[in-house]
Formats: structure tokens, C-alpha cells, sequence
């Protein structure tokens, strides 16, 4: 059986949320997610990262974005968050991969104290 035909409800693969379009507070395109970061320990989604500015994908920033800020909107087909597009700018982000250290706890809470959305 397909992986598409197994999709149902609530339940996506997670290579479908990659590269799904975020829409910002007035649902205005703000970027698309790039990956997605999983907590080992409890099997859930922390963050999304979202990819934004650049052109064809080169010379993007990426914003860590609190999973629980993000919504799915049918009508839409992508996640919208209360983010504004100025807001963003503003927001915790890297160029480089290895420009942020996912496993240093001072730069999940500034991503989350940034959005207002507890650890």
C-alpha cells in the first residue's frame, strides 16, 4: 500500500511537512519548512525550521520555530503561525547549520521566550 493512501486524519509523514509553505499572521507565504526537529526522549515534534529570504533556496536564513505556534489550515494547504513577517525578522535564526548548536538549552528557550511559547 502507498505511503499516501496510509496518510489519514491527523497523521502526515514527515516528509510531507518538509517543504510545506508557512503562512504568517495575515496569511501572507513567510517561508517553507525545511525540517523538522524530533525530542529523542519523547518522540515529539520541538521545532520546525523555516526557510526564508535567499533566492531558489541559496542564501536563506532559518528560523527555529516552537511546533506548538504552528497550525495546519485546510483552506490554505500549509501551517500558519501569528508570525508576522517583520516579527520574523527580529526572531533567533542561522545561515549555517552549523551555526546553531541544537543541543544547547539556552538556544531552545531563546527561540521559545522569543515566541511566548513554553518549553
Amino acid at each position: 500500500m502507498a505511503l499516501e493512501a496510509k496518510e489519514s486524519g491527523n497523521l502526515i509523514g514527515s516528509d510531507k511537512v518538509e517543504g510545506t509553505t508557512v503562512y504568517g499572521a495575515d496569511s501572507q507565504k513567510i517561508g517553507s519548512i525545511e525540517r523538522v526537529m524530533i525530542d529523542k526522549k519523547s518522540g515529539k515534534i520541538s521545532y520546525a525550521v523555516l526557510s526564508f529570504g535567499g533566492l531558489l533556496g541559496i542564501g536563506d536564513d532559518h528560523y527555529p520555530l516552537p511546533w506548538q505556534s504552528l497550525k495546519y489550515d485546510t483552506n490554505l494547504g500549509g501551517y500558519v503561525t501569528g508570525v508576522t513577517e517583520s516579527q520574523l525578522q527580529g526572531a533567533p535564526k542561522y545561515r549555517d547549520e552549523t551555526a546553531w548548536n541544537w543541543n544547547d538549552p539556552a538556544a531552545g528557550r531563546s527561540v521559545n521566550d522569543y515566541y511566548r511559547v513554553p518549553i
